[in-house]
């Protein structure tokens, strides 16, 4: 029995939906929002797109087919998300490499600033020392 539920559930996971195929695109209006996104009424860019979409998924055709005739169309800036294909690997490893340089740098500073040397404490009989306090504020106090 379980495996039946299973087995019926499965391909109902693997089909894109409407809304998941939108938000893989960029609408091409100039707004900067997902297709599924976009607010501009009756939108000359994302309306067609959508029953575009509405269409294909109608038709049979899977995600990735979808997304590969809109790249086709447009190029690669109609990918809400960069692929890992070409240069497009360094908009992905970007933002951790600055992260872990950033944080590596920080523990640096940090347990540097903890080893500094420690201030030496003056002995409390040393008359010199006194002496040497007794005239700066004589000075001190001359100057003001």
């Amino acid at each position: 029995m379980l495996l039946a539920v299973l087995c019926v559930r499965a391909p109902l996971a693997v089909a894109a939906t409407q809304q998941e195929v939108e938000e893989s695109l960029t609408c091409q209006c100039g707004c900067g929002l997902t297709v599924h996104s976009c607010n501009h009424l009756q939108c000359g860019s994302g309306e067609p797109m959508k029953r575009e979409i509405a269409e294909r998924l109608a038709r049979g055709e899977d995600k990735e087919t979808i997304l590969a005739a809109f790249r086709t169309r447009y190029g690669e800036k109609v990918l809400s998300a960069p692929t890992f294909t070409g240069f497009n690997w360094l908009a992905w490893v970007t933002p951790f490499a600055a992260l872990a340089a950033g944080g590596t740098g920080l523990l640096v500073a940090i347990r540097r600033r903890g080893r500094g040397a420690p201030t030496p404490v003056p002995v409390v009989g040393d008359t010199r020392l006194r002496e040497r306090l007794a005239r700066e504020l004589a000075n001190f106090d001359g100057d003001a």
